[in-house]
C-alpha cells in the first residue's frame, strides 16, 4: 500500500492507472551485430552457431537469438552441397537442357534419364515399433546388406510418368538394354529429347553406335557437377524418402519388386515436376557463387 501512495504522491492518477514493469528490462539484441556474428564467424571449437553458443555471447535468452535469426531469414544449422560447374560450355548446355523444360519441342518428348546405383537391399537387425501416439516408429541403427541393384529410370517431363528397370550392373551394356526399353515403351512417331548427366558408360562407343542407328534419340548432357539440372533427380529423392529410407528388404528380389511397385502405383496418377528459373536467373545466380568463390580464395591467399 505504501508502494501505490508513493507512485500517487509522484505522479497522481498515472502512477496508479495500470502496474508497472517488474524486473529488469529486457535486454535489446544489436541486430547487425547477431547478422554479422552469424554470416561471418564460428564459435569456439564449433563449426556454426547455435542459439544457446549465440545467446551466451551476446547476453539474451535463446529464444530471442531464434526468433531474430528466423526474422532475418538465418539457418545456421542448415548446409546443403553446391559446386559450380567448371564445364567450358556450361551457359550452352545449361541453355539448351533449360529450354527443354520451358519451351519442349512440339512431337517430341523430353525424358530425364540416369541412374540410381548401389541401391541397398537392407535388413534390421530387429523389428521396429509401429508409430503410437506419444512415441514415433522405432528402427534398428544397425542393419544387414543383402545386395544391391541399379535402378535406372527415365521421367517424362510433360506428364510425369515414369520408365523404370532395376539392373544388377551400371555398365554400358546395362544403359543400352535401358534404352531398348524406352525405345519400345514410347510412341514410335515422336523424337525422344533424352536428359543425361557425363557418365562414361552414357558415351560408350557401342551406345554411340546404337543411337547412330535411332536418329530419333536425341542426346543432351548436363554441365558437370550438375546433376540439379536433371529433373529425374525429384524422383530418386522421393522414392528413397516415401520407399527405400525406411524400407526392410531381406533380398535383392524384394527390392527390386518394392521399386517396381512404387513406380507403377506413381504413374496412375503422375505430377510433373514444373521448372520455373529461367537460364538467365540461374547463370546470374552462377555468377555471384563465383564471385564470391574467388573472394573467398582471394582472402585465404593473403
Amino acid at each position: 500500500m505504501a508502494r501505490w501512495r508513493g507512485r500517487y504522491a509522484q505522479m497522481r492518477l498515472a502512477g496508479i492507472e495500470r502496474d508497472l514493469p517488474r524486473g529488469a528490462p529486457p535486454k535489446k539484441v544489436d541486430l547487425t551485430r547477431l547478422v554479422e556474428l552469424t554470416t561471418q564467424t564460428q564459435p569456439e571449437a564449433a563449426t556454426h552457431w547455435s542459439t544457446r553458443k549465440m545467446a551466451a555471447k551476446l547476453g539474451v535468452h535463446a529464444t530471442t537469438v531464434g526468433r531474430h535469426w528466423q526474422a532475418a531469414g538465418l539457418k545456421p544449422h542448415v548446409v546443403r552441397g553446391f559446386k559450380v560447374s567448371r564445364d567450358p560450355k556450361f551457359v550452352e548446355k545449361l541453355e539448351d537442357i533449360v529450354g527443354l523444360y520451358m519451351a519442349p519441342p512440339e512431337h517430341a518428348l523430353v525424358l530425364c534419364c540416369d541412374e540410381k546405383s548401389q541401391v541397398q537391399a537392407l535388413d534390421r537387425t530387429q523389428p521396429g515399433l509401429p508409430l503410437k501416439k506419444g512415441r514415433a516408429a522405432t528402427m534398428t541403427h544397425d542393419y544387414k546388406r543383402n545386395g544391391t541393384t541399379t535402378l535406372f529410370a527415365a521421367l517424362n517431363v510433360l506428364d510425369g510418368q515414369v520408365i523404370g528397370q532395376c539392373q544388377q550392373r551400371h555398365t554400358h551394356a546395362e544403359w543400352l538394354k535401358f534404352l531398348k526399353k524406352i525405345d519400345r515403351e514410347t510412341p514410335k512417331d515422336k523424337t525422344l529429347h533424352l536428359i543425361a548427366d557425363n557418365y562414361a558408360t552414357h558415351k560408350h562407343p557401342v551406345v554411340q553406335e546404337w543411337l547412330a542407328k535411332h536418329p530419333r534419340f536425341v542426346m543432351h548432357f548436363t554441365p558437370t557437377s550438375a546433376s540439379w539440372l536433371n529433373m529425374v533427380e525429384r524422383f530418386f529423392r522421393d522414392i528413397t524418402t516415401e520407399r527405400l529410407r525406411r524400407g526392410v528388404f531381406t533380398s535383392v528380389p524384394e527390392l527390386v519388386t518394392a521399386i517396381d511397385e512404387y513406380i507403377a502405383h506413381h504413374n496412375t496418377d503422375p505430377k510433373p515436376f514444373i521448372w520455373t528459373k529461367s537460364a538467365r536467373d540461374i547463370l546470374q545466380k552462377v555468377i555471384r557463387a563465383n564471385s564470391r568463390l574467388s573472394s573467398k580464395q582471394n582472402a585465404a591467399l593473403h
